[in-house]
């Protein structure tokens, strides 16, 4: 029983960092002169886990979701429990769509064409900032690309 506390104790500690987002690389972005900094989610793994398991985010803070080519994309909110809004961003660096999403819900919210990146930010940041579909974000050739 001692083994299977300690098991336990060790997979949620890997999980704890993976879900900080404490070794996961950032880059800085920018959309029509807003700044933010991105933590890069560029495997498999890292995008599975994304920003579940976070209750808050700093000012200015999200997470990029980089793939290997561009394709349809959905994200749903299972067991992230901050309200997020997300940007589907084509191959050009321009925003196909975005989407707000409610915290802990399985509802899909998919890109509206080929996505190679998404942009999670909280929830009301693109649009309080007037950000919509077609705009550019700038910064992405400095973003670590997909591993997988």
């Amino acid at each position: 029983m001692k083994l299977l506390s300690i098991c336990f104790f060790a997979i949620m500690a890997a999980l704890s960092d993976v879900a900080s987002g404490e070794d996961l690389p950032t880059v800085q972005l920018s959309v029509n002169g807003h700044r933010l900094v991105a933590e890069i989610a560029s495997t498999t793994e890292t995008r599975t886990v994304g920003l579940m398991h976070r209750f808050s985010l700093k000012p200015d803070h999200g997470m990029l979701f980089a793939f290997n080519s561009p394709q349809p994309l959905a994200f749903w909110m299972k067991d992230t429990f901050v309200p997020l809004s997300i940007a589907f961003i084509g191959v050009d660096g321009k925003i196909l769509n975005i989407e707000d999403m409610a915290p802990q819900t399985e509802s899909t919210h998919p890109s509206h064409g080929l996505a190679l990146h998404a942009l999670e930010m909280k929830k009301g940041w693109f649009a309080e900032r007037g950000i919509a579909a077609g705009d550019q974000v700038k910064g992405l050739e400095r973003a670590p690309k997909a591993r997988d």
